[in-house]
């Protein structure tokens, strides 16, 4: 996420790049009745359960979006029987990369093509969007449409307008506070907030909006000095939201520090990751320092592709 955390979530809008960090699901059908789960990502040697128990009982959390996105493809689409559905991933989930959404959008697609059924790409929003919603109550789907569309993104939900900006790379850099962050529980707590002080919180989302809006036309000019500034005027208002932290304060503060042109946290907040944006020429130097004060730096390259079938040669 680029910009416009929270405020997406009621209606405004966000910027959000897909990252070249993949995550691999493989579906197969099976003669027993079952719907089976092997993804040892997250801890999953193989989680099986009937079909006619899908959706039912609890669902652990490692496996909640893929079982309860196969029961919804069942009754949408009449179809259905035993699976076996085994994924991998390059990068782990603790990083806040939207894996969870990745992972559905993944699902998904590796469904239509094994029983033959055409999704638009908005059909597939829809009905990933729909899954996260059952999960979670609340969502916004600006990673779901960010794993469909691919690029960077102009987006306000629940893809209404999806606008690609860019097919360049963004020169941020990445690093992990060392924080795994409940972005639900954020939600929740920003939502808590803003019914208890609606003019407040509403009148932070406008300023976000605003900013958001003029990041787009920074983002179609390359003109990442100001797209800098903008993401550090964005910080400003989601530290007034209350979601940022200590170690994401101290990771931003020495980007700045090291000469970005600006920084912020990416995501809910409350930890997972920050983002900031530098020229070449001191980019080395302030991940060095990032990592001197306890970042993780990862190492992603922007504006990557969507969603797409693997051929056996590409695997």
């Amino acid at each position: 996420m680029l910009f416009g955390e929270h405020a997406v979530v009621y209606g405004h809008p966000c910027i959000v790049t897909a990252v070249d960090q993949r995550i691999f699901v493989e579906v197969q059908k099976k003669d027993n009745h079952s719907f089976s789960v092997v993804a040892p990502e997250v801890g999953v040697d193989k989680y099986t359960k009937s079909l006619i128990e899908i959706g039912k009982a609890t669902i652990p959390r490692s496996v909640v979006f893929l079982e309860k996105l196969y029961k919804k493809f069942i009754e949408k689409y009449s179809v259905g029987g035993g699976i076996q559905v085994t994924t991998r991933s390059e990068f782990s989930a603790k990083f806040g990369f939207g894996s969870s959404s990745a992972v559905t959008v993944a699902f998904a697609k590796a469904l239509t093509k094994l029983f033959a059924i055409e999704l638009s790409k908005k059909e597939l929003f829809d009905l990933c969007y729909q899954t996260v919603i059952d999960v979670q109550g609340v969502g916004s789907g600006f990673d779901l449409a960010s794993a469909i569309w691919g690029g960077t993104i102009y987006y306000i939900k629940p893809a209404k307008i999806v606008e690609q900006l860019s097919e360049k790379e963004i020169p941020i850099s990445v690093a992990y506070t060392g924080i795994k962050a409940d972005t639900t529980s954020l939600v929740k707590m920003v939502a808590e907030e803003k019914a208890n002080n609606a003019d407040k919180i509403n009148e932070i989302f406008e300023q976000i909006t605003i900013i958001t809006k003029l990041a787009k036309t920074a983002i179609l000019a390359s003109d990442w000095p100001q797209v800098g500034n903008l993401m550090t005027q964005n910080q400003l208002l989601l530290a007034e939201l209350g979601v940022s932290s200590t170690e994401l304060d101290s990771l931003i503060s020495v980007s700045l520090l090291s000469g970005a042109y600006g920084a912020k946290l990416s995501g809910a907040g409350g930890g997972d990751c920050m983002i900031a944006l530098a020229d070449q020429k001191i980019k080395k130097k302030m991940e060095i320092e990032l990592e001197n004060v306890g970042g993780q730096v990862l190492q992603v390259h922007t504006g990557a592709d969507a969603v797409r079938l693997e051929t056996e040669s590409k695997k």
